[in-house]
């Protein structure tokens, strides 16, 4: 098993703390993983994105090209420009909230989660739409096991802790769109 995940979206909007929580319940299920991160010149408001991998096996490099098994995307300029790193037949993650239009690409299994009026409608902030997708992806995906509460609390420590109960929460809501929408 080898899952080679996009996360993109506009800084601000949590997409390195996404990467690492995957990279992190990975590691705590004693799997591989890398995450890399790529910053624009911007620190909010520019283009961020980070590659994380999760495997079984050891990874030669953390580098994904045109070989991305799944995409998280927060915005549109996200959306164009990583769909076109899915390999046929991967997945991709789509904030509906921002992006109103659909995936041009008719190979891929393509999943529109309204994350950003969830986060607003059910945490009372839109800060928590990474987390929303995060628990689409992993109720689509059964990557990881673990609730990720874990991963959570290294990632989310000291004065950020007092979110944890609203980032399960997202989590959760992002598990039952799914469930209840596809």
């Amino acid at each position: 098993m080898r899952e080679n995940i996009i996360c993109a979206g506009f800084g601000g909007q949590g997409i390195m703390s996404l990467g690492k929580v995957l990279a992190y319940g990975g590691m705590l299920e004693n799997k591989h993983v890398s995450w890399l991160p790529s910053y624009g010149a911007e620190m909010r408001g520019g283009t961020a994105n980070c590659s994380v991998i999760v495997s079984d096996s050891p990874i030669g490099s953390p580098i994904i090209t045109k070989n991305g098994t799944v995409a998280i995307v927060m915005n549109k300029p996200s959306l164009y420009k990583f769909q076109e790193l899915l390999q046929n037949n991967g997945i991709l993650f789509i904030n509906s909230s921002l992006i109103e239009e659909k995936t041009n690409r008719k190979d891929l299994d393509a999943y529109y989660i309204p994350a950003t009026d969830i986060s607003l409608q059910i945490c009372g902030d839109i800060k928590f739409a990474n987390m929303v997708m995060l628990g689409a992806f992993l109720a689509v995906t059964s990557l990881l096991k673990d609730d990720l509460s874990d991963s959570l609390n290294k990632i989310f420590s000291g004065s950020k802790i007092k979110y944890l109960p609203l980032n399960l929460k997202a989590i959760e809501e992002g598990k039952n769109y799914i469930k209840n929408y596809y």
